[in-house]
């Protein structure tokens, strides 16, 4: 075992000198009766305090004291924010003074008191009382902005909480941002629904499942990488405006766009197109940037962002040619647009298909620049196994993803919903992963069987409800958009 610091075991004896005096260093019988917002908002806008201002009952967690012999400032953190708090030996009484000089920062106390100005003008509550409610042991970081092991952040979130006022500030946004889209997804006549997080069969993404098993029932089972086709499965039964905002799950790598377990917000409507989600999704977004920000022009990354409508868009080929350096002409050509990708350092196999070789130009010339927000269309049938092909050429399909930041936001189509044509693009997806596509979607036979009682003209978006947060908060890695990401085995 670990040498306990000598920090530590002062803390422990205090603790046990609690108990030994008969205190219980952790009641559960205070409860508080305003927040510092309520302080805020009663005086924070008075130059002077009335004579008779209200008396306040708080709880939070010290998070700074300076001491004067027989008074000392603190301040108080609670869900609402900061407050100041002041605390006089002739108003606590010798005992409770005493008490509270043994009270270490990370402690979690109770207060009751009046607030009043300081000669510096600042708002403060002057305590007539004070009650340890929880003892730290470990101590806080001095300067956690100092703490530069942004490891340690994410695995410590609870003391990053604590200390970082902007990290909490994140969280209260992405709250706020999801029940926007909630409410957005409400008053458009779309039902929320729950469907499976474990499934016999993955499907509705080209992605690496993570496999479970069920004892009882002696059966192999996977965390869903999406919840498309059960969706579209309620859209079979009736249920013509879905939507879910739930996670999937992804045995991919971890990076700054990327986390095995993320929040999608997948939504299908029937009798509707790929064009109406465009629409769509641009009354979305631009609503719950204007209510989270307050304005439709913000910056991410120190680069300007303009959510000011209508959006750009492109095709797959219009944005090779307009960020690349290739022609159309020449990119029509299989032969010219493989040397082409050779050329920009993509390393393809010679029987690669031609829309998956533009779809890989496309990913490497055109995404990163996507930064203001972008739908790229016309998508090649080859990579968009449940997309509805498009009546005029069928080599490509009625589709959308939408960019913003040199990252996809979100994914969207028409959805196919001719049994035969479907089940014969699960047939390809099948050779392929016989061949060693480990992203190769599953043949799953009984959606194939809902389509045959009929699916109707639908269309279905998922959108990324990490990366959107990201967006919206300037934050450069999706670990910092989620409250625990997934992270390697702590060093021992």
């Amino acid at each position: 075992m670990e040498e306990l610091s000598e920090l530590l075991l002062q803390r422990r004896r205090k603790v046990d000198a609690l108990w030994e005096a008969g205190i219980n260093p952790y009641p559960n019988d205070f409860r508080p009766e305003h927040t510092s917002a309520d302080v805020r908002d009663a005086y924070g806008d008075k130059d002077v305090i009335e004579e008779n201002p209200q008396q306040f009952v708080l709880a939070g967690r010290i998070l700074a004291r300076r001491s004067f012999g027989k008074a000392a400032f603190v301040q108080l953190q609670d869900r609402k924010g900061r407050v100041q708090l002041y605390l006089k030996k002739d108003t606590l009484g010798e005992e409770l003074f005493a008490e509270f000089e043994n009270y270490d920062i990370g402690d979690i106390v109770g207060v009751s008191g009046i607030p009043f100005r300081t000669q510096k003008g600042e708002l403060t509550v002057n305590c007539d009382t004070i009650r340890l409610l929880t003892k730290s042991l470990l101590p806080l970081p001095e300067k956690f902005h100092g703490l530069t092991d942004v490891e340690t952040r994410y695995r410590q979130r609870y003391v990053d909480l604590i200390v970082s006022p902007d990290v909490r500030e994140v969280f209260f946004k992405r709250s706020r941002i999801v029940s926007l889209i909630r409410e957005f997804m409400t008053r458009h006549d779309f039902l929320e629904v729950e469907t499976p997080m474990m499934q016999p069969i993955p499907g509705g993404a080209t992605a690496k499942p993570f496999i479970t098993h069920h004892n009882a029932l002696d059966m192999q089972l996977y965390l869903r990488i999406a919840p498309e086709l059960y969706l579209k499965r309620l859209v079979v039964g009736g249920l013509e405006r879905v939507f879910e905002i739930n996670r999937n799950f992804r045995n991919e790598g971890i990076s700054v766009r990327h986390n095995p377990e993320f929040t999608m917000m997948e939504f299908y409507q029937a009798y509707a197109t790929f064009e109406d989600l465009m629409n769509f999704t641009e009354e979305l977004l631009c609503h719950v940037a204007q209510e989270v920000l307050g304005t439709l022009d913000f910056t991410y990354g120190g680069e300007p962002i303009s959510f000011q409508r209508p959006w750009q868009r492109f095709t797959v080929k219009e944005a090779i040619v307009h960020f690349g350096d290739i022609d159309a002409k020449s990119l029509e050509d299989r032969d010219l647009a493989y040397a082409y990708a050779k050329k920009i350092g993509l390393d393809l196999t010679e029987d690669i298909g031609y829309g998956k070789l533009i779809t890989e130009i496309f990913e490497e010339i055109a995404e990163p620049k996507l930064m203001q927000p972008t739908f790229i269309t016309s998508y090649p049938t080859e990579v968009s196994p449940l997309s509805r092909k498009n009546d005029h050429d069928p080599e490509y399909v009625d589709r959308f993803e939408f960019f913003c930041a040199g990252r996809e936001m979100a994914n969207a189509f028409s959805e196919l919903n001719d049994p035969r044509d479907q089940k014969e693009r699960f047939l390809a997806q099948v050779a392929a992963k016989a061949k060693g596509d480990e992203e190769a979607h599953f043949m799953d036979e009984d959606y194939i069987r809902a389509l045959e009682y009929g699916l109707p003209p639908t269309a279905g978006e998922g959108i990324g409800i990490d990366r959107l947060v990201m967006l919206l908060t300037d934050s450069p890695s999706i670990r910092d958009v989620i409250l625990f990401p997934q992270l390697r085995k702590e060093a021992k």
